[in-house]
């Protein structure tokens, strides 16, 4: 049974325009519904909190996976795990953001002590694991309720589409505030994916040849953070030509449309009849799983970025995985916050790192049912939620 929101652990509300009475959140109900545009009410701060203030969110597939039912969560709930806001309020014991800081949030607090903490591992967290499905916060208890009372769960500890949300000071990491908003947003899921993939995953070296299979938001990052790396070749995959239009203005220097052409015998063109060093799977199915796995070269390193259904069987040819082949998952591209999301900040602002091709869409919060229709049709890459300052 989940603790109050409101219990004596906590430190007591503050007053003022820092910590709202209410706020306006996008409210899904049942899987399979259409959010609606609730009020609100935040609990207390506990003594490591903070109170942001979004200003953008991005809409992205695991939210959707939540809308359609393949990702459990309990219900009611409030979506959103890639935003960026400024901070307005700091439970007495917090560290490392103050009041006016802006932040780009992270979706994988960790506790610091836990086997696979001590293993480097925060993505296995044994606390992160553990509570997360409950959809709380970190400590497992709610931040938020609806204005009659009921407890809300919050998607991957933030639950950031709505005007404001509370989370452990670990997940709000400042960034520098000529980042704009919308940008940043992408760095907390998306970007720091897929870059991180190619740059703390992958081993991608000088004169590699890597191949993103899926150029959505998560691919167009993969293919920068390869082209970051030092690969010679790096081959986008996707079935969409504008998505290959848009990776080669990126970075990719060969685009191949499976539909049309065999991109095992691409990457085997291109490195002497191996095929591909490296290959980072982001289309999320289970074609591109087995195209993965057959386009790499033996010895070579597959990184799964993608996903279906955790109860989905997916099946492979059992020769495709022989030859000292090396597979990983990788949800969240190794990510160091503190360290990466100012990097990949730096990195976009002196004009190295392309986010701005990455919104197809900015969107207010009563456009988000619309927003997830367009991705659920693969018509955009990324809509972004902007929220008034």
């Amino acid at each position: 049974m989940t603790a109050p929101l409101d219990d004596t652990k906590t430190a007591p509300a503050a007053e003022g325009p820092g910590m709202p009475k209410t706020f306006r959140a996008a409210v899904l109900r049942a899987p399979g519904e259409a959010m609606t545009i609730e009020d609100v009410e935040p609990g207390a701060l506990g003594s490591r909190d903070v109170m942001v203030k979004i200003r953008a969110a991005g809409l992205c597939h695991t939210d959707l996976e939540v809308i359609d039912g393949s990702l459990r969560l309990g219900m009611p709930a409030v979506l959103g795990h890639e935003a960026a806001g400024v901070v307005t309020a700091c439970g007495r014991e917090v560290k490392g953001v103050a009041v006016g800081d802006h932040v780009i949030l992270s979706w994988n607090p960790k506790c610091g002590d836990c086997f696979y903490c001590d293993q480097s591992l925060p993505i296995l967290c044994d606390t992160f694991v553990a509570n997360g499905p409950a959809g709380f916060a970190f400590d497992g208890r709610p931040r938020a309720r609806l204005a009659g009372g009921q407890d809300l769960h919050q998607l991957m500890y933030l639950g950031a589409f709505g005007e404001y949300c509370v989370v452990e000071d670990q997940q709000a990491i400042p960034v520098p505030k000529e980042m704009p908003f919308d940008r940043a947003a992408l760095i907390g899921c998306g970007v720091m994916t897929g870059v991180g993939a190619a740059l703390n995953v992958a081993d991608i070296r000088a004169g590699s040849t890597a191949m993103v299979i899926g150029c959505g938001a998560v691919g167009l990052a993969a293919v920068q953070g390869a082209v970051m790396g030092g690969a010679q070749n790096v081959v986008a995959v996707d079935l969409n030509e504008a998505r290959l239009d848009a990776a080669c203005g990126m970075g990719a220097t060969h685009r191949i449309n499976p539909k049309t052409d065999s991109v095992e015998e691409l990457a085997r063109s291109l490195t002497g009849g191996r095929g591909a060093d490296v290959v980072l799977e982001s289309a999320g199915n289970e074609p591109a799983f087995r195209l993965s796995v057959e386009a790499v070269r033996p010895g070579g390193e597959v990184i799964w970025l993608g996903k279906v259904d955790v109860e989905k069987d997916v099946g492979f040819r059992w020769g495709s995985l022989m030859q000292e082949k090396r597979i990983r998952r990788s949800s969240y591209g190794d990510t160091r916050p503190r360290r990466d999301f100012p990097m990949l900040c730096r990195k976009y602002l002196d004009g190295q790192l392309d986010l701005d091709g990455l919104i197809t869409d900015r969107i207010t919060l009563n456009e988000i049912n619309a927003g997830f229709e367009k991705l659920r049709r693969g018509e955009s890459i990324r809509s972004v939620i902007e929220f008034g300052p």
